[in-house]
């Protein structure tokens, strides 16, 4: 006689406000945000960015989780087309109630519908784009055209630390002379304009679907924003958990999680507890 698999168990946060997050989440699912970073903490870390796909498990846990929740927010830096291929999310069963925030929230992708919506490209990057060439010659770096941004990789130099270090100045220089700013990474440097990051993203959707509590996973500099806006939310009285998807790269997030997971494969055993937990 078959029995059904026991469920996962629920890795226990380490803070108060994390746990409080966690209860609301389970007490009251279907006004749930779950919010999450691509890049580290659905997908593997790999040396071309191109290539990143979502991790195996990864849409099994998104279709079990997302039906039970108000929604599930992928925030990325990525165009969100370029998400929707990596993680393999257009039409996957399950997923209707899943969101692509890319660009930072610039561009937004509607599992619902599977269109995107974004205002034109800002001059600036177009800018930037041919000017990048002179700059990067002979450091070895990748750039990644993000269509609204430009990423510049050092993780296939000869030593990717120092190429990072050593671009961070003239990067910035160059950003600012084109009314863009630099966003530092895992080996990335982005140029990308202004006044959008994740935490305004995070932010603006919970508030749009009256989110009652709100979960954020993500693993780099660049998801500290949205970070900040979790301890906002808390801050006016809407419970939130903070996952860190954690690498030895990046050490700012896990000092400030809640939780901290054992990577991409970490962040989709967490889905699928969550899934199995709530009624």
């Amino acid at each position: 006689m078959s029995t059904a698999p026991a469920p996962e168990p629920l890795p226990a946060p380490v803070t108060e406000a994390g746990r409080q997050g966690l209860d609301a989440l389970l007490a009251g699912p279907g006004k749930a945000l779950i919010g999450l970073d691509f890049d580290g903490t659905l997908a593997p870390i790999v040396a071309d960015p191109d290539r990143a796909r979502a991790h195996p498990e990864a849409l099994s846990a998104l279709a079990a989780l997302a039906p039970k929740v108000a929604a599930v927010a992928v925030v990325t830096g990525r165009p969100a087309e370029v998400a929707v291929r990596n993680g393999a999310f257009a039409d996957a069963p399950g997923l209707e109630h899943l969101v692509v925030l890319g660009h930072y929230g610039a561009e937004r992708w509607d599992a619902r519908t599977g269109a995107v919506t974004a205002p034109p490209a800002p001059p600036g990057v177009d800018a930037v784009r041919a000017e990048l060439p002179g700059l990067l010659a002979g450091t070895g770096t990748y750039v990644e055209d993000k269509g609204r941004a430009v990423a510049v990789h050092t993780r296939r130099a000869a030593d990717p630390q120092g190429v990072f270090e050593a671009l961070r100045e003239p990067l910035t220089g160059l950003a600012a002379r084109h009314g863009l700013i630099v966003e530092p990474g895992r080996m990335v440097l982005e140029l990308r304009p202004p006044g959008i990051d994740k935490g305004v993203a995070l932010t603006a959707f919970a508030r749009e679907i009256g989110a009652g509590c709100v979960l954020y996973a993500g693993d780099d500099l660049g998801d500290l924003p949205a970070y900040a806006a979790v301890d906002a939310l808390r801050a006016e009285g809407t419970p939130g958990l903070l996952v860190c998807s954690g690498s030895d790269e990046v050490t700012e997030l896990r000092d400030r999680a809640d939780l901290v997971v054992d990577g991409p494969q970490g962040v989709v055993h967490l889905l699928h507890a969550l899934a199995h937990h709530i009624a």
